[in-house]
Order: structure tokens, then sequence, then C-alpha cells
């Protein structure tokens, strides 16, 4: 049976620390309607943060492993 590519655009959103745990690089939605963002919740979404359960499963899934 043919080994599983790895799907690069996920490959290159996400970074997988020494543990295994998924980060996202960012908080999601950060890009964008930050004039009436507080600027504690502006730096609060720069953070690296880690992925929900059930999204890591399936993005290990789609980096083969």
């Amino acid at each position: 049976m043919p080994k599983q590519k790895t799907s690069k655009s996920i490959y290159k959103r996400v970074k997988i620390s020494s543990t295994g745990k998924i980060l996202r690089r960012h908080q999601l939605g950060a890009g964008h309607l930050k004039r009436h963002k507080s600027k504690s919740a502006i730096n609060r979404q720069k953070k690296t943060s880690e992925y929900f359960t059930g999204e890591s499963k399936a993005f290990k899934n789609l980096l083969g492993d």
C-alpha cells in the first residue's frame, strides 16, 4: 500500500510541538476588524494557541502522523 502524502497547506500553517501538540501561529479571526478590539485582545490573539482535540486528530491524519 502506498504511503499517505502530507497535506502541504496544513504543514505550512501548523507547528508541531515536541510533545506532539498541534499549534497554530495565532488565533483565528485576528486579521480583521481590529478597530473596535482592545489592545489586550489584539495582543492575546497574537500568541500561538493549541487546536482543539477534534481538529488536531483530523490534522494529524492529514499530516500523515
